[in-house]
């Protein structure tokens, strides 16, 4: 399964994050974005090689009245948290090979101090 749209995939996304451990990875990115669209196809194909993780594609400009103090500075930023804590937010190359490493050792992303945590806006249906 391809990468959840929060335009189109609200309601799964939310009962999604609100599966007990869960990991959640999402891009942030914008429709304008030219980086963004090409990464799309290969976020979408690792989203299919780890159907157990919940992987969302969100377009933070569509929806930002949702996402108003999260800072993110450029294309694409990628966010992955567990049920307890952020493991990283940041902007990352355009290569899924990054998020796919992360996700192979988990241990060596610890929690972030102060980063943000979408699932409590994503959990509201």
């Amino acid at each position: 399964m391809p990468a959840l749209n929060l335009d189109t995939d609200q309601d799964r996304i939310a009962e999604r994050v609100n599966e007990p451990g869960t990991l959640f990875v999402a891009c942030l990115c914008a429709e304008w974005c030219g980086t963004c669209r090409e990464y799309q196809d290969a976020f979408n194909r690792l989203a299919e090689r780890h159907p157990e993780v919940c992987f969302a594609w969100i377009d933070i400009e569509t929806h930002a009245d949702r996402f108003d103090d999260l800072d993110v500075e450029n294309f694409p930023t990628v966010l992955i948290e567990d049920s307890v804590t952020t493991r990283f937010f940041g902007t990352v190359l355009p290569q899924v090979s990054i998020v796919e490493r992360m996700l192979s050792d988990l241990t060596t992303l610890p929690g972030v101090t102060g980063a943000p945590k979408l699932r409590p806006a994503l959990a509201v249906a």
